[in-house]
């Protein structure tokens, strides 16, 4: 058992801070909101993350998780820190560092262990770790020798506590042998392979990771597109894509694109990353192309359909950037909305734990609905931006009851072909055939 410290409660610093004191480790999480953080000693997640709130609870009332204002509280006795505070993007897309050096600073100041391991958590540009340890070695007030280990994150939002147990690997990297054993040793409890290498190596593999990933998503999304002009069904290419184990079905859902706090930050770092060292990233740029268009199908759908969406009521069915979790950040729902507004349509938006946070960013130039049905009624056309589960399960005959005229623009293909023509309804999907048998009449 560890005694350990947390730099950072957004969603990586809470759900490792968490999930470490559940594991058997002391952990001390910091933040400098007092507000959110008497909340969080409540066990009340600022975040929504299913299964968050019970774990916080359990690992309070057993004295091993606290949360404080105080970073010389939680450094007192701190054996290993982690860094997890932010790193958004710079208006060139690079990764923006103020808050990492601002916790280095923190460290410094505080500190009070020889020999305490520094562990950077934030998903930071290559190089980053090594600019960590000069802000710390700049800013000691005492002469404490401490070690830098970089130990990225590879939590999905919505699933970041089943991730954490059930993770493919943990990466440590690390230039001394004792700290990565340190941190492996803490580790070892989850039972997920762990492997080792360099800091550079380990920074790298978090963004090559996610830059892959994004590159499945839109590599999967162009392929819907010419599957919709020859007659393919994009389910099946990549059912029968999948199937080869070169390639794995993970990934290969075509849809409206990727969105979150993750993808579009981390594939535009490191587009700007290869820039610093003079490589052009063609093909990772082309990804970030394809994604930005991809996000407005559906508009693009529905103006093909209409002609003209002003003065229609539109029903836009989820706006958190995927289903379980409340963030919105990068999510397509930003896009189609303002999208939809410059047309003049007008919105009547649902989604089951997302809509304070779209407020902050959308506005309140649409209307916000507080169940599907609300947002359905009397709509001239719906469109499925996120699949949450009570959206997938809404029935098709539901459409044909609440809506005007019921024509849906399904963003990530919810609905079998087979089960929509069985329904009055019109249907355009991602991908695949149009269902216009039941076309109905503007």
């Amino acid at each position: 058992m560890k005694a350990i410290a947390v730099l950072g409660t957004g969603y990586v610093g809470l759900v490792t801070g968490v999930c470490l004191s559940d594991i058997g480790h002391y952990v001390t999480c910091v933040d400098i909101d007092k507000q959110k953080v008497e909340k969080m000693k409540q066990g009340i997640s600022p975040i929504y993350e299913p299964g968050l709130d019970e774990l916080m609870k359990k690992n309070i009332e057993r004295g091993r998780l606290h949360f404080t204002t105080s970073h010389q509280e939680a450094f007192r006795d701190a054996e290993v820190i982690y860094i997890a505070v932010g790193t958004p993007q710079s208006e060139d897309g690079s990764a923006d560092l103020r808050f990492v050096e601002q916790a280095a600073k923190d460290i410094a100041t505080y500190i009070e262990r020889d020999g305490v391991i520094v562990v950077t958590k934030s998903t930071v540009p290559v190089g980053t770790n090594e600019k960590i340890r000069t802000w710390i070695k700049q800013h000691l007030t005492k002469d404490i020798r401490f070690h830098i280990v970089s130990n990225p994150e590879f939590l999905r939002e919505g699933s970041a506590i089943y991730d954490t147990f059930h993770g493919d690997r943990i990466v440590i990297g690390a230039d001394d042998e004792w700290a990565a054993s340190v941190i492996e040793e803490i580790n070892k409890p989850f039972g997920i392979p762990i492997f080792h290498t360099g800091i550079h190596s380990a920074e790298m593999i978090k963004y090559a990771s996610n830059a892959f990933l994004a590159t499945k998503i839109s590599f999967i999304n162009e392929i819907a597109n010419i599957c919709e002009k020859v007659g393919a069904n994009v389910e099946d290419v990549a059912y029968g894509m999948g199937l080869d184990t070169r390639i794995g079905p993970q990934f290969l859902r075509a849809g409206i694109g990727y969105g979150g706090s993750c993808f579009p930050k981390d594939t535009k770092a490191l587009v700007q990353i290869a820039g610093d060292v003079d490589h052009q990233f063609e093909l990772l740029q082309a990804v970030i192309k394809v994604n930005n268009k991809q996000q407005v199908k559906l508009v693009e759908k529905a103006r093909n359909r209409f002609g003209s969406l002003r003065g229609k009521k539109v029903a836009l069915l989820g706006l958190a950037f995927k289903p379980n979790t409340d963030d919105i950040r990068e999510a397509a729902s930003i896009v189609i909305a303002r999208e939809l507004l410059k047309d003049g349509a007008l919105v009547a938006a649902y989604d089951p734990v997302a809509v304070e946070n779209a407020k902050r960013v959308i506005g309140d130039g649409i209307m916000y609905a507080s169940s599907v049905e609300e947002a359905l009624t009397d709509a001239d056309l719906a469109m499925i931006v996120t699949e949450w589960e009570e959206i997938k399960q809404t029935p098709l005959n539901l459409y044909t009851k609440w809506m005007k005229t019921p024509v849906l623009f399904d963003g990530r293909n919810c609905y079998s072909l087979e089960e929509v023509r069985k329904h009055l309804i019109e249907y355009h999907s991602v991908g695949r055939e149009s269902v216009l048998t039941n076309m109905v009449s503007i």
